[in-house]
């Protein structure tokens, strides 16, 4: 891992959040019998590449690895956080793991709502998001909005990736092609691979290469076997599409980052089957929509709705064909929704 780049300013917080950190953490293992800070190593900059609830795993700039705790003071880690930490020591102190102490400001973070309504971090550092659809669970352009507000909120490019490709039927390529026509359209790029048959999987590479990639999408798009495809050796576990009710069973349950041969690193985290977006306000929905945001300040009024007034930018440009009519009809449906019962349904 190449060595980060800080500005002063940056180092000076980290350095001072460090030494607050190993102050307390001095004083909480005197009182708790915790391994003190001196039964670790030096510190280190580092990055978290696999989260396992309390634990994490960290690699340093030489590329090696080690099973870490972290301080419960601590913001919720997870995979892509550039940290500092002290490695266990090896003169038999009898300390397994490391200690994460400090997390460095963050370039990026994907977040999504919970089932008890609070904001979880998904990854960090993060500037490119793979949306990934397959004929299977049969897609929606509503479903695929949902990510891509996300990833534009966010401040993460997105690429839309169509899997099993080869799959496609006959029944199901005038929708897939229409899918694929409407985000190209708006300036989405959309690359079509088969995980399975390898088609397509260098322009990915090439895409990839540089960035800090994560992949979201339904259960049973095939984001694993994906991963497996691109790197042979990660042997994820995947799984067939549930033969009852055609949607896809969860198979990543522990997030990993993982180094990509051509350049870039790839995080594979726990799939997502409905991404809500209930958390924000629908100004912050419609400024996600990136073909529609431009027009909202060209209405007749300045308080328009984009409902029912006259004169509304929006609605005129989803009739003369300027914009997609489907985007727009999205939009409305899911700001319908994003104050019921504190969770977004559609």
């Amino acid at each position: 891992m190449s060595k980060r780049n800080l500005s002063r300013r940056q180092q000076w917080r980290i350095d001072k959040i460090q030494e607050e950190r190993l102050a307390r953490a001095a004083k909480r293992s005197a009182r708790d019998g915790e391994p003190a800070a001196e039964t670790f190593g030096e510190e280190q900059h580092g990055l978290v590449v696999t989260h396992y609830g309390q634990q994490v795993i960290v690699n340093n700039d030489r590329g090696e690895a080690f099973r870490c705790h972290f301080r419960a003071t601590l913001e919720q880690l997870v995979v892509g956080d550039q940290v500092l930490f002290q490695p266990p020591k090896d003169e038999g102190t009898g300390v397994a793991t490391g200690v994460v102490t400090a997390i460095a400001p963050r370039q990026t973070v994907l977040r999504r709502p919970d089932q008890y309504g609070n904001l979880k971090p998904v990854a960090a550092n993060v500037d490119l998001m793979l949306v990934v659809f397959a004929p299977q669970p049969t897609p929606s352009s509503g479903l695929l909005d949902r990510y891509l507000v996300a990833a534009e909120l966010s401040g993460i490019t997105p690429l839309l990736i169509l899997n099993k490709a080869d799959l496609i039927s006959a029944d199901d390529r005038d929708h897939i092609d229409a899918l694929c026509q409407l985000y190209r359209g708006i300036g989405y790029q959309v690359l079509e691979v088969s995980a399975t048959e390898g088609d397509g999987l260098q322009p990915l590479y090439q895409a990839l290469a540089g960035h800090t990639s994560v992949f979201v999408g339904q259960s049973g798009v095939g984001k694993s076997s994906l991963v497996n495809a691109m790197l042979p050796d990660a042997g994820l576990e995947v799984s067939e599409l549930s033969t009852r009710s055609g949607l896809g069973q969860h198979t990543t349950v522990t997030a990993k980052l993982f180094d990509l041969p051509g350049g870039g690193k790839l995080i594979d985290s726990p799939g997502v089957r409905e991404f809500g977006l209930w958390h924000i306000s629908e100004e912050e929905l419609l400024s996600g929509y990136c073909d529609l945001a431009p027009l909202a300040g060209h209405c007749k009024f300045r308080n328009c709705s984009h409902r029912h007034e006259p004169g509304c930018a929006l609605r005129l440009a989803a009739e003369d064909g300027s914009i997609s009519a489907e985007r727009l009809d999205n939009f409305y449906r899911i700001a319908d929704t994003l104050d019921e019962e504190g969770r977004e349904r559609y």
